[in-house]
């Protein structure tokens, strides 16, 4: 079976949708569909991310890696956040997150980025294990620190 993966566009949402709502249940967040269309249709429309797709040869979705730009003042260069990784359980153990990991890494090269960045969950070890076979390394030197503006 071949596995490709391409840019993303809004011709791709219907595609996305169920992905990303899936991708937010599996961090405990209560499924809803139009909520995620609407996310990745506002981050395309505003030019504000970069989401790679991943399709078997049938079309069917299989995964989605989504990029957010940023920067570093200290390094004084272009950062790529590696917001969003998701492949559909039925896809899993196939080469799509590495595929979609590998594709991140090649845009972040042609835009001249200086890395890519990425948290995850302390207990995911999946990714983790996924995400240091790739060659990234845990930071031990910074804390991750979040201020909750909606809490009630």
């Amino acid at each position: 079976m071949s596995i490709q993966a391409l840019r993303a566009n809004t011709t791709h949402l219907d595609a996305l949708a169920p992905l990303f709502d899936a991708y937010r249940g599996f961090y405990e967040q209560p499924s809803n569909l139009e909520q995620s269309r609407t996310f990745i249709a506002e981050r395309m429309a505003g030019d504000e991310s970069t989401i790679s797709l991943a399709q078997d040869e049938h079309g069917e979705a299989l995964g989605f890696v989504q990029l957010y730009p940023t920067f570093s003042s200290i390094d004084a260069h272009r950062t790529w956040l590696l917001s969003d990784l998701f492949t559909a359980p039925a896809a899993r153990g196939r080469g799509v997150g590495r595929l979609l990991m590998n594709i991140a890494r090649d845009f972040a090269l042609e835009t001249g980025a200086k890395g890519l960045m990425l948290e995850t969950a302390t207990d995911n070890f999946t990714a983790q294990g996924l995400y240091e076979s790739l060659g990234y390394v845990r930071d031990t030197g910074y804390y991750t620190y979040l201020l909750d503006l909606r809490q009630g």
